[in-house]
Formats: C-alpha cells, structure tokens, sequence
C-alpha cells in the first residue's frame, strides 16, 4: 500500500508544476509517457530537476511487488509463448530463455489453445485420441523460469542457462524417421545432455524409452515428428491403464481428460514451474470451423491457413465432439487472476477458441478486480485480418479486430478487457515499413478513435525487440518490452490512475454458443484408422497399351498411389467417410489410352459409375497439386453415384442451321440408385446446375444450350465444385464464376441477381447437404 502510495504522490509531483514535467516526454498519454520513461529512459536534454523526478517515478514503478500476483495469459503458440518468455521455437532463444512475464510475474499461467491440427501436431492426432500438444508444448518450453530452476536443481544462473539450452534442443527436435532407439534419439537432439540434472534426464529417459515399448506410442515414431510432443503424450500415457487401445480412450473422455491434466502437471514440475503454470483451455477433442461471407465453411485450424478464400472472414465456430468441458483449474486460475492478459495471434485461431469454451469468458467477466489487457498484432495475416468484414475495401483496423472478437465469443467483448495494448509504430523506422510493404505485408492500423467510441483505452507504445529490428530488419513483439509494459500498466491500475473509457458506440449484439458434432465426423485418430481402412480394400489399376486388361498395381507403386489418397482425404476434414461409400478402386490411365470426350473441358479424371473406379489420367501424377485436383473432382462425382440413368444431347436446327443443343438427362429409378443423395436431394442440385424438370415424364432434366455457349453438365460441374469447395486453388473456373458474388449487387440487372442467388443457394446446398455441416 505504501508503495502505491509513493508511485501516486510522484505522479502528483509531476504534475502539478506550472510546465509539467511529463511534458518533456513525447506526446500520448499518462500510460504511454510512463512506458516510454521505462523503454527508452530519460530524454537526454531533460533538466536536473526533472531527470531526479523521473527517475523516482522509474524506481518506484520497478520496483512495485510483483512475486504474489497472479497473471494468467490466453493465447495460441506464437504469441503467447513469446510474450510469455520469449518465442521457444527459435534458434536464439536459447541464448537469453529468461526473459518475459514470466521473470516479472513469477506466477503467471498459461491458457492455451488447442484447435492446432497441423505440423506434428496433426501428425500425432493421427494415432493418438489427444488434444492438440504443439501449442502447448510450445508454450510449456517459453515458461520455465530462472529462480524456477535454481531452485528446483541447486543450480546457479550459468547452470541454469546451460539447463535451457538442453531442453530447448529436446523439446524442439524433429525427426522424419524412425529413430534407432532411446540413446541414440536423444544424442540426435545434440542437447548436452551433461548439464540436464540426473533426475531430470532420468524422467526424459523414461518417457523417451515408453515411445519405444507402448505399442500405442510406437507407430507415432513412424511419422515426422517432434520430440516434444510426445514427450508430453508419453507423460499423459503414462497415467492410462496400458491395456486400452486407441478406440477404448477414445470413449473413455473422463479417463483422458484427467491423465492430460496429471500429464502436463508432471511435466511441469520436473522443469521447476508450479503444476499448473500450463493448461490446455478444454481436455475435450475440438476443431475450428471458419464461415467466410460467401457462405463457405472450412473445417480445420491448419486448412483454414493456407485456404485463401479471398472473402472476409464471418463468423469461426469450435465444434467438439463432445459435450464440452473446461477443467476446475482454469476457472479457480480465472476466479484468483490480478491481471487477465489476451496474447497476440491469429485472431481466428487463438484466443476465439478460448472463448468458445463454455464458461471461460463469463469467469473473466465475473472477475472485477483484474486488469484485464488485450495486446494487438502488429502485422496483418492473410487469410484472416487481410480483408475487413465490414469494409473489404480497406486494410484491416484495430476496431475490425475487437469487431471480429465480440461477434465471435459468446456474450462479446463486454467486460473481457478494458485496456488496449498496441506497438506504436511511430518508432519503426519507414524504410522497414516500406520493405514490409514490397512483401505485401502491412501493420494493423490503430484508429484510435473508434476504438475509444467502442469503450476501449488505447495504449500505444514501442514493445517491438530493437535486437530484432537491429541483426535481423525484423518486427515483432519484445518480451522484455511488453513485461515491462504491463507491469507499470498494473502499477499505474493499483494507483487508480489508469482512465478508462466509456463506450458511446455499441456493437451489435450476437449469438455464439458452442457447437457438439452431430454429424459424421469421427476423433481424428479414428477418422485416420477409417480411411486407412477404406483404402486398404480399395483396388488400385493401371491402364496402358502394353496391357489388353486392367492391370493391377502392387508393390512401391500401389503403396505410393494408396499413401498420396490417403493423405489427400486426411488433409480436407470436410471430407466425410461416407463420400467414398462408392468408390472401389482408383484407375490411372495412361495418355496414349485415355478416350474420355474432353468436349467441355481439361479435366483429366472422372468417376465411371460402371465399375465404381475413379479414373485419373496418369501424367496428372506428376505434379502432386495436380494430382490432388484430379482426384478431388472424380471424388466428388462419386457422390452422384449412378444417378444418371441415360443422358443425350441433341440439336436443335431452324432454317437449316444448327441454333443450339439439348442436353437431357434422366435420373436412375430409385430402387436402382446408389448415391449419396436421395431423389429429392438429386432433384434440388439439378435445379441448381440449371436443369430443367420435367413436367410431363418423371426424372427427366433438360437444358437448353446455345450454338456457341460452354456446357458444364452437371456431374463434372458437381466435381468440380465439390474440389473448389475444399480448396478454391481447384476449379479456378468456378473460382472465376463465384467471383461475381463479390460485386455490389443493382436492382437495375435483375439477372445478375438471379445469379448471385443461385450460386449462394449452390454453395448452400454443398455446405448443408454435401458436407453436412451446420
């Protein structure tokens, strides 16, 4: 209290004088003058005086207690390890590992995000019913702490920086195939394995060796991988009874989500943080879906990164497969919490999935005695702040950011942070700014503005790394920088001088609750065990002049064309197992043999409902991209299964000249047909591929061409649109159909509106019936 005391009669004292001392400091407010005294120091041409002063103000602000406060942190992997102690994942950190929050806040706790899927991470959902483990052990690794490890093992501070360098390079070794054995993996980590202390190395020897004779464990080595992650499955394994299997965890979610939480608390506390220093957000299995505002849904946290889908982001939805749960830990860390900081990151797939956990936002809320701070990225994402919601003709906006937060977490921004903590890029030299520019690379703009109309005190300040921008031209947050920052924000909040805003813009009110699967997506690990499954049975053929029949692929050839089919399905989880309900085999064929009519088109595969095979012409092999493109498209015709009985174009002639064609279709008897769709779902997408129905003979569809109009029949327009949907670098035809959606519309041209609405209500049908998402 006295402490607090002194900080408010020096603020008084700098204050109060005819010429304000503060005066001296660049322009921005009380916050932001305080954190420039700290960053920068004392202006060189400051007056005896005043420097005295100054100086008391940066003593008394160092100095404030700090030790018993509680700090909890919520983010994803980048972000939130580097602010925390610094980004773990790079080469350099090793050289300074104690640095951050975590140095300032001794009691500072991470809540982690765990909708990853990509990387190694996605590379152990393939076999293991866990959580998502990349970020946290990302975030695990930033977290170790000086006095942490001084007195954990006895060390002294070189003791401990050798400690950290040690297990910076266990935790983030990767390997791509399977090691030769325990010795041997952790001498390939080239850690000096001397300066980890015997019990410790003890304890990575133990869980190294149970990848090695946990036959659930040992098919994870098989695969790229890094150490780290399953050093953290091997800790969770050990908590499990040994006799149960993939499928058997996967149903026992209680048993699962108790040996995570042991699991990550041993870890924990054989690196001499407190137990609970890490946790994940929920122990239930989760994945992101982002809704763009054409109406496409992509499922998958690493797809929705390289999707560009050149539309806004709309809405992000976290679907469970259970009914979600968020552990006690995490609402009493909540509950205790004097600071409640949101990390930077991918605004979509950071702190959003954390907010979708039922409960969490309403704990930060309930809590009223916390200083509650977003910090903003610094840089613009593609793919998520590139284009703004609400203004795609601009670049993205500090308000576009808290927009897209209160639209997406349940119950919005109202009470989750008061405070606004972004890089002041006034510091950044324009040379760098510019060399940005030329990489198509642009900051998020701080409309100040705005943002205090919606409630929020901005604070910008220069919390980028000079060592960074000096050896490496780079910008990104400094941990030290933004510790700092905050801890003189948290200095200046306990004095009661830290003003807030008073909101004079509300922001529409939403609905966001979390979403439970109801449909057929499986776990990942049991989703990957389906597919392997499926593809085990499929045949897999060549045809080529050499050969008067089908000839059948074995060996490195079959395994290859086996392995590439099951990565393509793994890798679109919009892909139910029941799309490949009614494919038997893949074909390649051979160029010199290919007789498909290319009268339409350049797509070089198709689904041939007679023998049930997709049929790819073979040269398409040769570029894995497109390969892809090629099966993803026959896939997708497979969902038609054999629904076109008979089909027959024919022209239609005046005066003795060709003025079009007839293309006719007439869709299988119902007792006959084997799709994924029923009569009524055939007859809705035919509708939409503009045929039309006829009124005197059941199951006929016809379409009227002109002399010199294109033709996309409907079954190679169902493929095609099927791959656009997953993945719109496929069909850039339909990408360049779909792109009038993105013109303002006009009553004028009442056509074009009957267009855009056909091709939403397309989209519609594929999202809702195709893949049956919500």
């Amino acid at each position: 209290m006295a402490s607090v005391q002194r900080l408010q009669q020096c603020l008084q004292d700098l204050s109060e004088q005819r010429v304000a001392p503060l005066d001296f400091l660049p322009d921005g407010n009380l916050a932001e003058r305080v954190i420039s005294l700290l960053l920068d120091g004392i202006p060189d041409d400051t007056p005896p005086a005043i420097a005295a002063l100054f100086t008391d103000l940066i003593r008394q602000v160092s100095k404030s207690a700090t030790t018993e406060l509680n700090v909890v942190v919520f983010g994803g992997g980048t972000g939130l390890s580097n602010i925390v102690g610094g980004d773990s994942r790079r080469r350099e950190w090793a050289q300074s590992p104690f640095e951050g929050l975590k140095e300032i806040f001794p009691r500072c706790h991470s809540i982690v995000c765990i909708t990853d899927d990509g990387g190694s991470t996605g590379e152990l959902l393939k076999d293991l019913p866990l959580i998502a483990l990349g970020d946290l052990r990302h975030v695990l690794l930033s977290s170790i702490q000086l006095r942490g490890l001084k007195n954990r093992f006895d060390l002294d501070t070189t003791g401990a920086e050798k400690l950290a360098a040690a297990l910076h390079a266990v935790f983030n070794y990767r390997f791509i195939t399977c090691p030769d054995g325990v010795k041997q993996l952790l001498l390939d980590t080239s850690a000096n394995l001397e300066d980890i202390p015997d019990k410790l190395l003890q304890f990575l020897q133990t869980l190294t060796k149970s990848l090695f004779i946990d036959k659930r464990l040992t098919p994870t080595l098989n695969r790229p991988q890094c150490l780290g992650n399953l050093l953290l499955a091997a800790a969770i394994y050990r908590q499990l009874d040994p006799s149960l299997g993939c499928t058997e965890l996967a149903a026992s979610y209680q048993v699962m989500r108790t040996a995570t939480i042991r699991g990550l608390a041993d870890i924990c506390l054989s690196l001499g943080m407190h137990s609970h220093a890490v946790l994940p957000c929920t122990t239930t299995n989760a994945q992101l879906q982002v809704l763009y505002t054409n109406g496409v849904q992509v499922t998958g946290e690493h797809k929705s990164s390289y999707c560009r889908r050149n539309y806004p982001v709309d809405r992000v939805f976290v679907e469970f497969y259970r009914k979600p749960f968020v552990q006690p830990e995490v609402m009493g860390l909540i509950a205790e919490a004097d600071i409640l900081l949101f990390a930077p990151g991918s605004l979509y797939t950071s702190i959003i999935p954390i907010m979708q956990a039922p409960g969490i936002a309403d704990a930060i809320r309930e809590n009223l005695q916390a200083m509650k701070l977003l910090v903003t990225n610094i840089w613009v994402q593609k793919g998520e702040t590139d284009v703004a919601r609400d203004a795609p003709d601009r670049k993205f906006h500090v308000s576009d950011l808290i927009s897209a937060y209160h639209r997406n977490i349940p119950g919005g921004v109202n009470k989750l942070f008061s405070h606004i903590l972004s890089l002041d890029l006034a510091d950044i030299p324009g040379s760098v700014l510019q060399r940005y520019a030329l990489e198509d690379k642009a900051p998020i703009y701080l409309d100040r503005k705005r943002v205090r109309t919606l409630g929020f005190k901005t604070i910008a300040v220069p919390v980028f790394s000079r060592e960074q921008l000096k050896h490496r031209r780079v910008i990104q947050h400094d941990p030290e920088s933004l510790a700092r920052s905050v801890q003189a924000l948290y200095s200046l909040w306990s004095a009661g001088l830290l003003a807030t805003e008073t909101a004079k813009d509300n922001l529409q009110e939403t609905e966001v609750s979390p979403r439970v699967l109801q449909r057929g997506h499986l776990l990942p690990c049991l989703r990957y065990e389906a597919i392997v499954s499926h593809c085990r049975y499929l045949s897999a053929e060549q045809i080529s002049l050499s050969s008067r029949f089908d000839q059948k692929l074995t060996g490195k050839e079959r395994n290859w064309l086996m392995a590439r089919v099951i990565e393509i399905i793994w890798n679109h989880p919009d892909i139910l197992i029941e799309h490949l309900q009614n494919v038997r085999g893949v074909c390649m064929v051979e160029p010199t043999c290919w007789k498909r009519c290319q009268q339409w088109d350049n797509v070089f595969s198709f689904y041939d409902p007679q023998d049930q095979r997709i049929k790819i012409r073979q040269d398409q092999a040769r570029d894995l991209n497109r390969f892809e493109m090629a099966f993803l498209v026959a896939l997708g015709q497979s969902l038609l299964g054999n629904y076109a009985k008979k089909k027959n174009i024919a022209e239609v002639t005046r005066a003795g000249g060709v003025i079009g064609r007839i293309y006719s279709l007439t869709v299988q008897e119902p007792e006959r047909l084997e799709s994924f769709f029923d009569h009524s779902a055939l007859k809705s997408y035919l509708e939409l591929a503009r045929m039309r129905s006829s009124e005197e003979k059941e199951g006929l569809y016809t379409r009227l061409i002109n002399a010199d109009e294109g033709f996309t029949p409907p079954g190679l327009l169902f493929g095609l649109f099927y791959a656009w949907y997953l993945d719109n670098r496929f069909a850039p035809n339909i990408e360049y159909k779909m792109s009038i959606m993105k013109n303002v519309m006009s009553d004028l041209i009442p056509e074009q509106v009957r267009i855009v609405d056909r091709r939403r209500k397309l989209i519609n049908f594929f999202r809702e019936h195709v893949f049956q998402d919500q």
